[in-house]
């Protein structure tokens, strides 16, 4: 017998846009508090920094949205079903790495640094948020079930 994984989690099955959509919205507004947090740890004013990490947030909404998409296509083309810690990694990886090439010039721009300076702040949030990605979609998953496509 083989073993297939649950398509159901803790509160059901959520697919498609509607899971899309929530899985962005929930994780862009506790990455905005974060993010908020952040700056104004490193002497953004409050207003700077809720406004950077707005921006930011915006522009990761956007790239999430993209980024998942394609990353569910990829994934229903592959004959291995289920997302391993391996692929997991992998969706971090990626997901991240598109966000960096999108918000290092424009957050060396915003705050007035240099992009040397801007890639290695960038670096501690990535790793920060490289963890986070991680875990908040193992978390999503294990409570609303996987996406068809991973089933």
């Amino acid at each position: 017998m083989t073993h297939k994984p649950a398509t159901h989690g803790l509160l059901g099955s959520l697919q498609g846009a509607r899971r899309r959509v929530l899985y962005v919205s929930v994780y862009e507004f506790v990455a905005i508090v974060l993010t908020a947090i952040v700056f104004a740890a490193l002497g953004q004013s409050t207003g700077s920094a809720g406004a950077l990490a707005v921006i930011t947030s915006a522009t990761a909404i956007v790239w999430n949205l993209t980024f998942n998409a394609l990353f569910e296509a990829w994934e229903r083309r592959q004959s291995k079903r289920g997302r391993s810690v391996a692929r997991r990694v992998a969706h971090a990886i990626g997901f991240e790495g598109g966000l960096a090439l999108m918000l290092v010039p424009f957050m060396a721009w915003w705050l007035g640094i240099t992009l040397w300076q801007a890639l290695l702040l960038d670096v501690g949030l990535l790793l920060f948020f490289l963890a986070y990605t991680f875990v908040f979609a193992w978390v999503f998953d294990h409570l609303f079930g996987l996406p068809a496509a991973a089933a």
